[in-house]
């Protein structure tokens, strides 16, 4: 008798199992930010806000940069209007409690992917969009030339980041003395190594080459050849929200797959009468890949039309002709020695 009853609650408990999993399902699907952006509509992106050529509020109070354009990019896709974004400046403090708290549906504001972040912290990190590493700036006439010559120097760098840790790091592997400066901001740092408060200034190389650009005479800092670390910067969401998840992760991935194609905001139009199947499943014009995503199926011309491929985005806000000159190396496409490379949309 006793093992009819055992029998019995172990069918009652297996069942009220199975429905709490389908309740979380459920759950999941109804709190998507996939939904809560489209009833805003309105896409409400964390920037940096500071960083000139990623995310940067100009005078007329318009944002601007690679970082701003992607927030555009998901907005073209999930609301078919790249202007529909709020941006919203948070300091290295404030960005994984707003993502954690949905303040934010979005963080684009130059994020290391790391482990820890996606774990403990619990974003998703969709696919890397650039490519950095850490460096140091000094004044030239500094007699600093590496890494090395930084013994006894005070150095200013953001708290709360990545490039704080990486800076002990280097420093205890050379046995470096040095007086780390922490500041709340970059605009705070940055100040601090002009006003000759600090006597080198630590960021990620790209973060260097933008502030590098705007300071009182560019061509009394240099940035030191060493390289501290490796910085994949990427969007991230938070975790456990699998359908705002993949949007995000194919639309970075779109705008890629639109370079490799060729496909770019002014040639878009050409290509709608593709008879190639992987140019008409990006594009929409066949197949249904943006509505597995919850997106209208023409998702992909919708980005490319109004923000760009992966290119026109890094060119337009970095590459050689802005003033900040940077090349594409790391951040080249795989088929020209660089690391970007998408996924098959099929």
């Amino acid at each position: 008798m006793k093992r009819k009853w055992f029998g019995i609650l172990v069918v009652v408990l297996s069942l009220s199992v199975m429905l709490m999993g389908c309740n979380s399902e459920e759950s999941a699907e109804e709190t998507s930010l996939l939904d809560t952006v489209k009833d805003r509509d309105l896409l409400i992106a964390g920037v940096n806000g500071e960083l000139p050529g990623f995310s940067y509020l100009d005078s007329e109070g318009n944002y601007s940069g690679f970082d701003a354009d992607f927030a555009r990019a998901i907005a073209a896709a999930v609301l078919g209007d790249a202007d529909k974004v709020e941006y919203r400046p948070l300091s290295s403090k404030e960005r994984f409690t707003a993502v954690q708290t949905g303040e934010v549906d979005v963080l684009t504001r130059n994020t290391t992917w790391t482990l820890t972040r996606d774990t403990s912290v619990g974003l998703n990190f969709a696919p890397v969009t650039f490519y950095d590493g850490q460096g140091i700036i000094v004044p030239k006439d500094s007699g600093i030339t590496s890494i090395k010559d930084l013994e006894g120097t005070r150095i200013a760098v953001e708290s709360g980041t990545t490039t704080e840790l990486n800076l002990a790091d280097q420093m205890r592997k050379h046995g470096i003395n040095y007086e780390a400066v922490v500041f709340d901001s970059q605009d705070a740092a940055v100040a601090a190594y002009e006003s000759g408060s600090a006597d080198a200034y630590t960021t990620d190389k790209s973060g260097l080459v933008a502030r590098k650009a705007i300071m009182k005479d560019p061509s009394a800092h240099v940035i030191l050849d060493d390289t501290l670390s490796k910085e994949p910067l990427a969007p991230a969401v938070i975790g456990g929200d699998d359908k705002w998840f993949d949007v995000v992760k194919w639309v970075v991935n779109a705008t890629i797959q639109a370079e490799e194609l060729g496909i770019t905001s002014e040639n878009v139009d050409e290509f709608k009468d593709s008879s190639d199947p992987v140019i008409q499943r990006l594009l929409g014009t066949d197949g249904d890949l943006g509505s597995q995503l919850g997106l209208s199926d023409d998702f992909g011309y919708q980005v490319i039309k109004q923000v760009g491929n992966y290119g026109e985005i890094f060119e337009r806000n970095l590459g050689p002709d802005t003033k900040f000159g940077l090349e594409r190396g790391l951040n080249g496409l795989y088929t020209e020695g660089g690391l970007m490379y998408s996924p098959p949309l099929r």
